[in-house]
């Protein structure tokens, strides 16, 4: 009894605390090097008419990955155990497939990001940065066994220091703030150029692994089951959520204010004018030399270094929870780490040693059209779950909310899709490829695309499986928070929380 009045006494602002953690873990996927480097690259051609699509976007990412954290606050279980639960054994197989896919095509540009990084403040082989890239994110995921709260400050850590870098850079590139605020809330798309560059945005901004991360998190928090509860625990982190991913959207800002202000300079030189044209993660930094000077390209360097390995960490993070939830796996940790770095940073590791410096960016493109692909397989399951209340019980989003998601839903698959047919078609046309090659390739990929339409059909007019773990908060009205500032080191799943 006494601890019970002692938890209603805490301060609100230490509740809040205890919650801080998860939303800064799945905020730096929106400041990964891929994210930059769309960032940079539309800065650079529309100066700030696209900051009002960074600030949609944004808007966006925080309504869809809310629903993440409630599903797993509202259930107790993460959203690849409620795909094991929820879709036969055959289709289970695929969508883990897929999410392993998605994984592993997030961290091409993170792992790619941080060997960039260290040839730029190092002078080392971009093969060697990419070894070291993997090796580095492995040490940083053992402060696992010190808890899952000393991971997050970590990443905190690198997330202010990329904001730090990038702020400092953008105070001096002086970007005009009037022109800044009138880009950011007055919606323009001035040319198909800026249509085009708005929709590379906005499928940059979302990714699969994300959601089943989000779910995931959560649960390092242990929450009693009873309505109330869940309820303030869900407010908790949804205000939290809301700080994590308001502080990305600042720092997007500043990415794209930088290159906008730089490239749309009168006076810039006909060498800069050449690195505007095309951006990619190394080119910036001799950008950014030329036209603010040479701290300015380190400075760079530092940020693109703490964003990778950030955004590296909670991709091998997410790779444990999906391995986990869809195959119930009973692994080691250290192992499960191990085996999900190895397979992630192999096809990056191959590309950099053969194609180098292009091939990596090249890569990068690759990953991006990835992911675009894989997104609705996570979203859509998402959406169901959130919006079912055999799942979520009187938890589940509303009449208002559920309209609101799915077509938010929609719009960002439809995006998704128009943004990788798009890039096909421009695979597919274009004149460096033989003939017989590319009506082979569309030969091949109609049928794919058949697939994956009927696919998303079957994930979003399947009749409601009877759900096998409905943790609905009436099964308990009584008993209090068991989590206290500073405690919340084990995850939901048990092998895991033993490890750590």
């Amino acid at each position: 009894m006494a601890s019970l009045v002692q938890i209603q006494e805490t301060p609100t602002w230490k509740k809040f605390l205890s919650y801080v953690g998860p939303g800064l873990l799945v905020s730096v996927a929106y400041l990964d090097p891929g994210n930059l480097e769309t960032d940079l690259q539309a800065g650079a051609d529309h100066k700030y008419e696209l900051l009002w699509i960074v600030l949609l976007g944004l808007a966006f990412a925080f309504i869809i990955q809310s629903r993440s954290a409630n599903l797993g606050v509202a259930t107790g279980r993460h959203l690849s155990e409620h795909c094991k639960d929820e879709y036969p054994k055959p289709v289970t197989y695929c969508l883990w497939i897929l999410a392993e896919v998605s994984v592993i095509a997030a961290d091409i540009p993170q792992v790619i990001g941080i060997a960039f990084a260290l040839k730029l403040l190092l002078n080392i082989p971009l093969w060697s940065g990419v070894m070291l890239a993997g090796l580095n994110t492995l040490l940083l995921l053992g402060l696992q066994k010190y808890g899952i709260r000393k991971l997050e400050l970590a990443i905190a850590v690198l997330l202010m220091i990329v904001g730090g870098c990038f702020f400092s850079v953008m105070v001096h590139a002086q970007p005009n703030v009037k022109d800044m605020a009138m880009g950011m809330f007055i919606p323009k798309l001035s040319n198909g150029s800026a249509t085009r560059d708005s929709i590379a945005l906005l499928g940059a901004l979302i990714m699969p692994h994300n959601l089943f991360l989000h779910s995931a998190l959560v649960t390092s928090r242990k929450i009693h089951r009873s309505n109330d509860q869940i309820r303030n625990a869900t407010k908790y982190f949804l205000l939290e959520s809301g700080m994590a991913l308001f502080i990305a959207f600042l720092v997007n800002v500043a990415v794209v204010s930088v290159s906008g202000s730089i490239c749309s300079n009168p006076y810039v030189s006909a060498d800069e004018k050449a690195h505007c044209n095309e951006i990619t993660l190394d080119s910036a930094a001799f950008l950014l030399k030329d036209s603010l000077g040479k701290w300015s390209s380190k400075l760079y360097a530092v940020s693109l270094l703490a964003s990778g390995q950030s955004s590296s960490v909670t991709g091998t993070f997410a790779g444990q929870y999906i391995m986990q939830g869809f195959l119930d796996l009973k692994m080691k940790l250290w192992l499960r780490n191990l085996l999900t770095r190895c397979i992630a940073i192999a096809p990056s590791l191959m590309v950099c040693i053969i194609g180098g410096s292009s091939g990596a960016g090249k890569l990068i493109i690759i990953a991006s059209m990835i992911l675009s692909f894989e997104l609705p397989f996570a979203l859509v399951p998402l959406l169901r779950f959130t919006s079912s209340g055999s799942k979520m019980g009187q938890h589940k989003n509303s009449k208002m909310v559920t309209v609101i998601t799915w077509l938010l839903g929609f719009c960002s698959i439809g995006v998704n899709i128009y943004f990788l047919s798009r890039s096909l078609f421009g695979w597919l046309t274009s004149k460096k490829m033989p003939r017989a090659v590319s009506i082979f390739s569309t030969v091949m990929i109609c049928p794919v695309m058949v697939l994956y339409v009927a696919m998303l059909a079957y994930l979003t007019l399947k009749p409601e499986a009877t759900s096998k773990s409905v943790q609905s908060s009436e099964a308990s009205s009584t008993g209090t928070v068991e989590m206290e500032l500073g405690q919340g080191a084990d995850l939901q799943n048990s092998e895991v929380a033993d490890e750590i």
